[in-house]
Parts: C-alpha cells; structure tokens; sequence
C-alpha cells in the first residue's frame, strides 16, 4: 500500500501553533480555526473527524490516544497525512489536563513543549512508513472483526427487536411524512457536497428534510430549512435547533439524553425516543414507518470499513435497519463523484459560433427577414445621399 503523502515545509521540523483542546473531536471542530494545533484524544480516528480537521485548516493534531490502534485500518490518520497535516500521535493519557486551551504549543520531531520551551510529552509523528505498516498490520485483523460485528448484530436484534421490525416506541410526528420523499442528511463522507449536487432534487420534489444532528447547521448553511431534527443534540449550533424544526432528541436506552437539558433550556418542545441504536438510524425508521414514498440518504454509513469507523456496538443496529427499509431507500452518497458539471471555455465559443451560424441561416433562407434588411439598407443609402447633399 503506497500513500501519497503530501509535506508541508519544514518535514518532520518545529511547528508551533495555538492549542484547542477537547476530548470530543467533534465539538473542537466547532471551534478550531485555520492555522492552530487541534488537541484531542480519540481512538482510531475516524474519516469524518479527519476530512473535519483538513476543512477546518487545522496545522497539526496531537493526539493523547493511538490513532490507529490496529483494531481495522481506518482512514483518519491517512486523510491527515495526504493532506499534509502532521500527526503526533500516543503523547499520553493525561495530556488534554497539561495543555490549556489557547495557550501556544510547538511541536518538534517526537517531542511536544510550550511555546517557552518547557517540555509537555513525547509522542510519535505517524507518516510515512510507519503509518503504511500500521494500516497494512491493521488489515490483517479484520476477520476477527467482522465475526464481532456479525455477533454484535445478533445481540442487538434480539435486544431491540420490536424497535427494528416493527418501529415500536417511535414517537408520532407532527410532521407529516406519507406519501412523500424524504431527504436524511447525516455529517459523512463528503455530505456537504453531495448535498450541494441534489439542489435540483431538492427544488424540483421539495422531499421533507431530515437532519441528523449537526448535519442540520450544513443543511442551513446552503438555505435548506430542515423540517424534522434527530439526534443527541450535542453537536449542533444554537441557530439551527432554533430554526423551527421538529425535534426528536436520540437518548440511551436507560433514558439518559446528552442534549435534552439544552433543549428544554431553550424552551423548545421535543419528542424523545431510547434506543442503543445511532440517531441515523431512527431518522430512516421514522421516514420508513411514516410511509415514506421515497428515502434518499446522503453521508449515511453503508459498509464495514464505515461501521467500524463509527467505532460503537450500536452500528450493528444500521446494518439491521438498511436491511429493513432498502426497498424504498436509495443512497445517494458520493453522488457528486457521480456527475460534476462543468462548462469549459471551448464550449461557450462553440455555443456562440453554433448561435451566430444558425442565425445567419435564418437570415439567408427567411424572405421576410431579407425584405427587412433591404428596407434597413436602403434607408441608410438614403441618410448617406441626403447628407452628401447637405454638406
């Protein structure tokens, strides 16, 4: 496996940079800006946190865990190293309690201080080689890991059969969903642009729109009201549970709801709904069982490599739903790799020349548009013979 890895100037040399710091990476992205160090402490990073941290023009990422713990190759670190952004990986479990947020840090080799030089921890650069070697010892291990999956799935679905097979404890929408398509938006693999290709789709059919989380600031963010919220509610913006749409907040199965408090802070009213599942999950099942007549998914995970990347047991419930509501649910992930539009210079002159020529036809084959011409010709011979006479 050979990567493209592309570096920035100055190698495996000293970078410095302000730190933000949080144990979420998700909710670091809300607030990382281009240019400075992300600090986090994620386990096998993810491709959606990575293709984050590139968006969000990070500089570096140190990181208190091991990025790619060899569990099953996942893509994080390789979309940070293609993108240039240098990774320190392992620098400690107690690192995110050393560093304080907006302080500034420099990274030098293995090796993080303070900006005044006082020494923080050691870690090690993951690039290069030793990155190709840990995703390719990685690889060999996921047999085992499909044989946990396959038993994960089976113990859910005896755990939350009724959920699964017949939508019981789903709460009754306001929304009204029969008989329309549905858009489901999950924060995946290049779901904003997917998002931007289906305009179209979106203006021409107007499907009801779901957002699962904070795929609902992206949804605004490109003038798309959604009209049905799903999730834990702690990875979206103020704006957009405020936005006036229905909200369906995703809790533990012991009823436990992460963002519920903040929701009621708002004052907003709210439908709750337990489940081990993932909050994508509830969304396909809601427009599956409110007679959807159509379910188009973009950034939805549909593959090992991206259940394994979401990195929790209750991925095996996504596995079970697809399953369920495939016969009316078309994916439409990755869909701008699909078709991209693009109108080259060549082809507006060839439009022009194409225009001009059939126009000049018309003009040659048409006696009333010749009979017009003349009359123009012969009033401007006439201008011409007065003003000969005048002067």
């Amino acid at each position: 496996m050979a990567l493209r890895i592309r570096r920035r100037r100055g190698g495996n040399g000293s970078l410095h940079g302000i730190a933000r710091v949080d144990r979420k990476t998700k909710d670091l992205l809300l607030r990382l800006r281009p240019g400075e160090v992300a600090v986090i402490d994620h386990k096998d990073l993810d491709l959606v946190s990575a293709e984050g941290l590139v968006e969000r023009g990070a500089r570096a990422v140190v990181n208190a865990s091991s990025s790619i713990t060899g569990r099953y190759p996942n893509a994080g670190p390789m979309v940070l190293a293609r993108a240039g952004i240098p990774l320190l990986d392992c620098v400690g479990e107690d690192l995110l309690e050393r560093i304080t947020e907006g302080e500034r840090i420099r990274i030098d080799g293995n090796t993080l201080y303070r900006d005044d030089g006082e020494l923080i921890g050691n870690g090690l650069r993951l690039e290069g080689q030793e990155l190709e070697h840990l995703v390719s010892a990685a690889t060999a291990e996921i047999p085992g890991e499909i044989e946990r999956f396959v038993q994960n799935t089976m113990e859910y679905l005896s755990n939350e059969r009724a959920l699964i097979l017949e939508g019981a404890g789903l709460p009754d929408l306001d929304t009204t969903i029969e008989g329309r398509h549905v858009l489901v938006v999950v924060r995946g693999p290049d779901y904003r642009r997917d998002l931007q290709t289906l305009r179209a789709y979106i203006s021409d059919l107007r499907p009801i729109l779901i957002a699962v989380d904070g795929a609902a600031d992206a949804m605004l963010e490109e003038g798309l009201r959604p009209d049905l919220i799903v999730g834990d509610m702690d990875s979206i913006s103020t704006h957009a549970l405020t936005c006036g749409a229905e909200i369906v907040v995703h809790a533990y199965p012991d009823g436990h709801a992460p963002g519920l408090e903040r929701v009621d802070g708002l004052g907003l009213p709210a439908k709750i709904l337990r489940s081990a599942g993932t909050s994508e999950d509830i969304a396909l099942l809601l427009a599956y069982e409110n007679q959807a007549d159509l379910i188009v998914a973009v950034g939805t995970h549909d593959n090992l490599a991206e259940f394994l990347d979401k990195g929790r047991a209750g991925m095996a419930s996504t596995f079970l739903v697809r399953l369920k509501v495939g016969p009316k649910l078309v994916d439409a992930k990755g869909v701008n790799r699909l078709y991209r539009t693009q109108v080259r210079r060549s082809d507006l002159i060839m439009l022009v020349v194409a225009a001009l020529v059939a126009w000049l036809v018309v003009v040659a084959i048409s006696d009333p548009i010749q009979l017009w011409f003349k009359d123009i010709w012969l009033g401007l011979k006439g201008l011409v013979h007065d003003l000969k006479h005048l002067f």
